[in-house]
């Protein structure tokens, strides 16, 4: 079967919105998880339910509460059409925040995990050495707990671009605009073209079974 004009579009588009979503995860994420491992803190607990609610929320309800907070008439949302003349709702920025909320809790508890892992006296012996929390964090924390900080952002990737209902609900199902391939396979069966649906699921299972491949190669070697 020939690849639709359709299907190349909600491939590229779920690698653009999964790599994109899978950076700023990564570049917000590690600072908190390390935050959230090392540091103690007044409402440690209450923040670190916060981040954990978009995984145990239907993904509709995360997309409902991410459309009243960013929709033109949401708090977030209405500022930043104000201020910048944007909306993130209803095009491919929205499928970047829903994919972005969806997989970020998936990426701070494995890597807070990885990072408490860390043998405490080697970092002790850091600091008593003169090292710095920086430097201490990239020559002895990071290296020790990268393999499964690696595994975690391997499967925030994988969560992104599975991400169906949150999408849904903030960025819509627009042919050509907003259909990830969740979304194209939910508009293939919608209109009764299983063997578009088939493909797509196939193409995602491959994926998905990489992903479990590379994520349990990861583990296993894994030595903290």
């Amino acid at each position: 079967m020939s690849l639709s004009p359709e299907v190349l579009f909600s491939i590229k588009l779920s690698l653009k919105v999964s790599l994109l979503a899978t950076l700023l995860i990564f570049l917000t994420g590690l600072p908190l998880a390390y935050l959230l491992a090392y540091r103690e803190f007044k409402l440690k607990n209450f923040l670190d339910a916060l981040i954990t609610l978009p995984l145990v929320f239907p993904p509709v309800v995360t997309g409902y509460i991410l459309l009243l907070i960013f929709g033109k008439k949401g708090l977030l949302g209405e500022l930043l059409f104000k201020l910048f003349g944007f909306t993130v709702v209803f095009n491919w920025k929205g499928a970047l925040l829903a994919s972005f909320v969806a997989a970020f809790p998936i990426f701070v508890k494995g890597a807070r995990a990885s990072l408490e892992a860390v043998d405490r006296r080697l970092i002790e012996v850091s600091y008593t050495l003169g090292k710095g929390r920086i430097e201490t964090f990239f020559r002895i924390t990071f290296p020790l707990a990268k393999q499964g900080i690696t595994a975690s952002l391997i499967l925030s990737f994988a969560r992104a671009l599975g991400e169906f209902g949150a999408t849904l609900m903030v960025a819509g199902n627009i042919p050509m605009r907003t259909n990830t391939i969740p979304l194209e396979i939910y508009s293939a069966i919608s209109e009764g073209d299983f063997g578009k649906a088939n493909l797509l699921t196939a193409l995602t299972a491959l994926f998905s079974v990489a992903v479990i491949y590379a994520v349990n190669r990861l583990s296993g070697g894994r030595k903290v």
